[in-house]
């Protein structure tokens, strides 16, 4: 009786970035040819931060925050929530700007190929970036929706994934036919659905909770700083490589790829360093330890 009761609501909440997905390409369908295929390929390439960061740690972080509930473990929670978080933006940052600058390489190495051309690329990469605009805010909603579940309130996600649909109809609708920005408009309506139903969310939780500390809104702010340093040096190469190779597009987009992609992972790691980011690291069975 307890799961079905939670279970409705809970199915809500964690459907509401899907069913955005699937508003947008209804939308998209009014656009004319490829909007649709543009969408879908740039949210295939969404998927994977999100399954890999947002999901992995939701996943991890649902035992941990369940356990110190049901113990009456608040500050222990706050404390398991406020390293989830920090991890988030650790990880979802650096991924949103790479996914953002070097969407034409990445789309056009997978996809540019027979009838996909480099418009295709160019319009697919620029949805990316839309969609890339809200990924902290998908993964951020994987850590906290599950702890309010932890607390066995599954109605206050589903509340709010409800708004956030009915906000991204009105977004799309002024997007495109307002302000006229075409599928990435679409893109961005979702991005922002996101970021406002984590910000919500999070809102709702602190007031459950109490404060998380400066912790996460100082990682924030360092993480970004180090994103930005990641950028300029990885742009830099991308530039170089652009200007200087004469070689078939799949050619380039590959090599873009191969170099920038490195570079800006080392690019990230050491200015992470420079900024004091807090960095997890590995203890001897894998389980990540704060310094």
């Amino acid at each position: 009786h307890q799961v079905l009761r939670l279970m409705g609501p809970a199915t809500l909440g964690a459907a509401a970035v899907q069913v955005n997905v699937f508003v947008n390409n209804n939308f998209a369908s009014y656009l004319g040819d490829g909007a649709v295929s543009w969408l879908n390929v740039a949210f295939r390439f969404m998927q994977l931060p999100i399954g890999l960061f947002g999901v992995a740690i939701g996943t991890v972080t649902l035992p941990i925050v369940s356990r110190h509930a049901a113990h009456g473990q608040e500050q222990a929670m706050r404390d398991a929530l406020r390293q989830a978080l920090e991890l988030v933006a650790i990880l979802c940052c650096p991924a949103a700007a790479g996914l953002a600058a070097f969407g034409v390489p990445i789309v056009g190495l997978v996809y540019q190929h027979g009838r996909f051309t480099a418009a295709d690329t160019a319009a697919a990469a620029a949805a990316l970036a839309g969609y890339a605009l809200g990924l902290a805010g998908y993964a951020g909603i994987k850590v906290v929706a599950p702890a309010f579940y932890a607390l066995d309130d599954a109605r206050t996600p589903a509340r709010v994934a409800g708004l956030s649909i009915l906000t991204n109809l009105g977004l799309n609708w002024l997007l495109v036919e307002g302000l006229g920005f075409g599928h990435v408009g679409l893109a961005l309506s979702t991005s922002l659905v996101a970021l406002a139903n984590f910000a919500i969310l999070f809102a709702m939780l602190r007031r459950r909770l109490g404060s998380l500390g400066r912790g996460p809104a100082a990682t924030l702010a360092r993480v970004l700083a180090a994103t930005a340093v990641m950028l300029v040096v990885a742009g830099t190469a991308d530039h170089v490589i652009s200007s200087a190779a004469s070689i078939r597009a799949v050619s380039l987009h590959a090599l873009r790829v191969a170099i920038d992609l490195p570079v800006a992972a080392v690019a990230y790691w050491t200015a992470c360093h420079w900024f004091r980011v807090p960095l997890p690291r590995l203890g001897r069975r894998g389980v990540p330890l704060r310094p």
